[in-house]
């Protein structure tokens, strides 16, 4: 199929005020200006008319599938709050992909998600990336797991603090955290032991270091829910603890401490900006959140964290970060390119470069214009909106 006339974001290169995207069996086979058309058959042609052709948006951080719409306590199933560690829990286990939001999603351009696992843990469970069609949530994964989901600050203490359990402080809540990955260093190093030397014995089973051994040892990113500087400071002493590979999520207060962030190289998936400051470590937050951070050097996303903000105003997000102070490509890429990098499926996804997934959407104005309207979505060379 050839996609053309259309000002195209291909997100790996420089803005094509009139060009095209040809993709076949699912996958991008050629971007270029209307100049570098390659002759020859297509099966079919879309003409764009002029609006924009851009990859697929990515939400980095969301629960899309484990709240259910419009639904209470039965559809509720990103939250295990009965145990603070809970980092066997698969977030596949629990997606509803019947859910009516994922088609919201598609309408709304947002072809791929992380989902996973809320914050009242502060070790949570491993979250999942997906594309936004299918019926059968096995074959919608592009990455399981894609993280282990840890949360710091509020939310954790605010859960067990109604119990009169541990957690009730901050200081608890990165305690845990601590505990439970020198456990899995422990297990990991006992299972090697084992493996090297006959007259060792492996270790007794544990799902949960077993799921935690690999973000102990690097191998599987942990991403850290932190609103206030504090606890991104948390985050960031952990990490650096115990080696670990991270991402800070929200990352609310992250303007206050944006140069160190930089310094550290952590990436920062910014939002819910849509919403209101419904609890006290909110009190920092800002529209600028998303500017300031990519100023300083932070490589950022946007999300919306669904359904605190609905899945399908992702744009929309990205757009509010322009209007106080994010460069426009930049807020592109914090839907597209930035996000699948941080998600870790960079290489499918999040530019419309040949050889990558066909997950393309094409509006009939920039996506920043609150005005413009999708007139398609394609999610792996398949028409799910027109």
């Amino acid at each position: 199929m050839l996609i053309q006339n259309g000002v195209v974001h291909p997100m790996d290169g420089p803005v094509i005020p009139c060009g095209f995207v040809a993709f076949e069996e699912g996958k991008i086979t050629a971007v270029g200006s209307m100049e570098a058309l390659p002759a020859g058959a297509f099966g079919e042609v879309l003409d764009a008319q002029g609006g924009h052709i851009l990859p697929g948006f990515v939400d980095a951080h969301c629960h899309l599938g484990l709240f259910g719409n419009a639904l209470g306590f039965e559809a509720d199933d990103g939250n295990e709050a009965t145990d603070p560690c809970t980092p066997q829990l698969r977030a596949l286990d629990a997606i509803n992909p019947q859910d009516r939001c994922f088609q919201e999603a598609r309408l709304g351009g947002v072809t791929c998600v992380l989902t996973g696992p809320g914050s009242a843990n502060p070790i949570a469970g491993q979250s999942a990336v997906l594309k936004t069609t299918g019926r059968w949530v096995d074959e919608m994964v592009l990455k399981a797991p894609a993280c282990m989901k840890f949360a710091l600050g509020e939310n954790p203490k605010a859960v067990y603090n109604e119990r009169k359990e541990t957690p009730i402080t901050r200081m608890a809540t990165a305690a845990l955290i601590r505990e439970q990955l020198s456990r899995a260093l422990e297990y990991r190093d006992k299972q090697d032991k084992a493996q090297e030397d006959q007259d060792e014995d492996m270790p007794d089973f544990d799902a949960k270091l077993e799921a935690l051994s690999a973000v102990a040892g690097g191998d599987l990113p942990a991403h850290f829910h932190a609103h206030r500087a504090d606890d991104i400071a948390t985050a960031v002493r952990l990490s650096r603890e115990f080696g670990l590979s991270y991402v800070i999520v929200h990352g609310t207060e992250g303007h206050l401490v944006a140069d160190l962030l930089a310094r550290e190289g952590v990436p920062v998936i910014t939002g819910p900006c849509l919403t209101d400051r419904s609890k006290p470590e909110l009190a920092g937050q800002t529209l600028e959140n998303p500017a300031r951070l990519s100023r300083a050097g932070v490589k950022v996303a946007i999300c919306t964290d669904h359904p605190e903000t609905p899945i399908q105003h992702l744009p929309l997000c990205a757009a509010m970060a322009v209007r106080y102070g994010m460069d426009e490509e930049e807020a592109l890429a914090a839907i597209t390119r930035n996000a699948a990098e941080i998600a870790g499926v960079g290489r499918r996804v999040g530019t419309l470069s040949p050889g990558k997934d066909a997950d393309i959407v094409v509006t009939n104005a920039h996506p920043f214009d609150w005005r413009s309207q999708i007139r398609a979505v394609f999610i792996d060379g398949l028409r799910v909106r027109d």
